[in-house]
């Protein structure tokens, strides 16, 4: 994409971004865990060192932020989410490694020989200690990963305007949404995996 964007834009676009993403992914988290925490901790909706951040709500914040980017530097705002599609594919990558070495994020117990038993002093090792638990993050990893590579492919082809964001809303949903099921810390909506409902609508 040809964006009328300087050097100092982009560092700028970047930083602004990462903001709104995480802003938006603790806003999301606080929403759905509000009757079962927040409503009683309420300064603990700042601490986000204690964890708590949904990449839905990221993603959301994120594209937010994006939005205002573009109204405010001139820029087509569809342009601008298509150059960020395969770096946020890339960048998904990267986090769901980080959850694996953490042990957080993690899948329900399952008998199958690449079940992983997650150290005591992890979420997952607290949570089912000794038990060999579904490495969802791999899973998520190895799905994100292969949506960069097919984004990465199609950047530099012709095709409309938003189109790559598109796909990458596309790819994601359809990675999540199977991987919730097997997610044993999935954020409920009512009777349902919000992860899933989210999904459906990307």
């Amino acid at each position: 994409k040809d964006l009328p964007l300087s050097k100092d834009d982009v560092f700028s676009y970047a930083f602004w971004v990462v903001i709104g993403g995480i802003l938006g992914g603790r806003l999301y988290y606080v929403f759905f865990m509000w009757r079962e925490f927040y409503a009683a901790h309420p300064l603990e909706i700042f601490a986000i060192w204690h964890g708590g951040l949904a990449i839905h709500g990221g993603i959301l914040g994120g594209a937010l932020t994006a939005y205002l980017f573009s109204r405010f530097k001139k820029v087509r705002f569809p342009d601008l989410l298509d150059v960020t599609a395969p770096a946020l594919a890339l960048a998904q990558a990267f986090g769901r490694f980080g959850n694996f070495m953490n042990g957080d994020a993690h899948g329900v117990p399952t008998d199958l020989p690449w079940g992983i038993v997650f150290p005591p002093e992890s979420i997952a090792g607290s949570e089912f200690p000794g038990r060999p638990l579904h490495p969802v993050m791999l899973y998520e990893l190895a799905g994100n990963a292969a949506s960069f590579f097919i984004l990465w492919k199609l950047r530099t082809r012709e095709h409309k305007r938003g189109f790559l964001f598109a796909l990458y809303l596309l790819n994601y949903g359809v990675i999540r949404f199977f991987v919730s099921f097997l997610r044993a810390d999935s954020l409920m909506l009512g009777g349902l995996r919000g992860a899933q409902v989210m999904s459906v609508i990307f």
